[in-house]
């Protein structure tokens, strides 16, 4: 027992961020928020060298893991190393995805569906079937997924898109009603246009700096993982820049 009037000394343990499609433009973002709080980092991506690209070797507080978020027992291995090498997850960021432009409803060929599902519907899946376990187990977290401002209406050739898109809304939405009581909060931002050098060279002829900085997105993320934010739940957040 500590002596009358001598304080004891509180130790704050740095929390562990487990962040999908880490080596793109928003999952190096993220990285960077949560490395600036001094975080651990478990960084999956389906590359060894796009990981070691984007933040060099492993060692300290990262975990490069490499995986096929489409592979449930990949990812599953993956949560279980960094379980092994931290002991906890607690935040998930969910940035894995992507788009494409699509043909009409009438016309959308299964690869175009199965596509656009499987990158930001499925992986979503197998992320939190990993994930969420250990989280209900030390009886808290965060889990913050990005969606799209756009997939809250259906467009012309965008159908598979959105859909899919809508879908990381609704099982996040789904998610958040299911955990909640578990000390988890789910939410999820909806950006427009993320200003990358790919939309540049897409869309030579628009203005990005009316689109959404990855800083920018990464910072509202965090803030969803932060306890500033433990009375949200199921929340679809647009950020949508200066647009």
């Amino acid at each position: 027992m500590p002596r009358r009037g001598v304080r004891r000394k509180v130790i704050d343990m740095p929390r562990t961020v487990l962040v999908t499609g880490a080596a793109g433009h928003l999952g190096r973002a993220v990285a960077a928020a949560f490395e600036a709080e001094g975080a651990n980092l478990v960084l999956l991506d389906r590359d060894r060298a796009l990981l070691e690209a984007a933040f060099g070797g492993d060692g300290g507080q990262r975990l490069l893991v490499p995986c096929d978020l489409l592979d449930a027992a990949q990812v599953q291995a993956g949560v279980d190393a960094a379980l092994a090498r931290f002991g906890r997850i607690d935040v998930l960021c969910h940035t894995a995805g992507g788009f494409r432009m699509g043909e009409a409803v009438h016309e959308t060929s299964d690869a175009t569906w199965d596509f656009l599902l499987d990158l930001n519907a499925r992986t979503l899946l197998h992320a939190a079937r990993a994930v969420v376990p250990a989280m209900l187990t030390q009886r808290g977290g965060k889990v913050i997924n990005v969606g799209a401002f756009s997939a809250q209406r259906g467009l012309g050739a965008m159908g598979a898109y959105t859909a899919s898109k809508s879908a990381v809304i609704r099982l996040t939405e789904a998610m958040a009603a299911e955990l909640r009581e578990h000390g988890i909060n789910v939410n999820c931002v909806l950006p427009t246009i993320i200003d990358t050098p790919d939309n540049r060279a897409a869309m030579p002829d628009a203005d990005p700096a009316r689109w959404v900085a990855p800083a920018d997105l990464a910072a509202v993320i965090r803030f969803l993982a932060s306890d500033a934010a433990r009375a949200v739940h199921g929340a679809a957040l647009p950020v949508t820049g200066l647009s």
